[in-house]
């Protein structure tokens, strides 16, 4: 079963969209293990014009459902960086959830190594530092135990858990994508000069605000963590208070930095 976004083209990284002569920042979302573009659909709606969301479409999902999803995080940001490096033309932020969170950061530092371009604010949500991750290692696990991850999370709808041929296009997709969310060994870079800010989950077992201070590490700017209500996917019942936080530090005029 093929899910094709209309305004999108398999090995595309962005849906096509006229130009907005009000756009002064683009937003560059990444979804958490599993997720697509569609976690962001909504978001244009509660942040201003100014702001354009740019929900990045990853292979293996949405209108690149036949492509295969990457498993190896360096080879995914470098083909994104590749791929994304056009639209760019204008100041630009990243954020990432969980998974994206990773995706985001690593994205961040190849634009400034390869382009010489660096995000105006980076965003990372319910997703611990790179140097507190270091040394865990992952279990293994069964297509039942993804599927119970799934339903844990509460961020995949029953229709799509109870349906067998739906299930058999995600799991192989998640599985590549836990891949990519594995701790890795952290490459020695300078901070970047953007600022971060963190959102966390209040009740998130696996993102306490310990693990999460550790971002102000990787920037030579402001650093802000914000907690916030909810478990792991508060990305949900927070939106309001996200997008409130990313509205306030992207509509002063940014410029890119380098």
């Amino acid at each position: 079963m093929e899910i094709r976004h209309p305004e999108t083209k398999p090995g595309e990284w962005l849906p096509a969209r006229r130009p907005s002569p009000q756009t002064a920042v683009r937003l560059l979302c990444f979804p958490y293990a599993g997720g697509s573009e569609a976690v962001f659909r909504d978001w244009r709606e509660g942040l201003p014009e100014s702001i354009e969301v740019c929900a990045v479409q990853l292979p293996g999902r949405g209108a690149r459902v036949k492509e295969p999803p990457f498993t190896d995080l360096h080879r995914l940001v470098e083909a994104a960086a590749e791929g994304l490096i056009a639209r760019l033309d204008k100041p630009f932020a990243i954020f990432g959830h969980s998974m994206g969170g990773t995706i985001a950061f690593e994205l961040a530092r190849r634009l400034r190594r390869e382009y010489g371009v660096q995000p105006v604010h980076l965003f990372i949500s319910a997703r611990c530092s790179p140097q507190s991750l270091v040394g865990q290692i992952m279990p293994k696990l069964t297509d039942a135990d993804f599927e119970a991850v799934l339903r844990r999370g509460e961020a995949t709808p029953n229709e799509v858990l109870e349906d067998p041929e739906l299930m058999e296009l995600l799991l192989p997709v998640l599985r590549a994508d836990f891949a990519i969310g594995q701790p890795s060994v952290l490459e020695p870079e300078p901070p970047l000069n953007c600022p971060i800010t963190v959102f966390g989950g209040l009740a998130d077992l696996a993102s306490k605000r310990e693990c999460l201070e550790g971002w102000g590490e990787h920037t030579n700017g402001r650093f802000l963590l914000r907690m916030l209500p909810g478990g792991h996917f508060f990305l949900r019942d927070a939106r309001a208070l996200i997008l409130k936080a990313i509205a306030a530090e992207l509509q002063t005029n940014p410029k890119a930095e380098r």
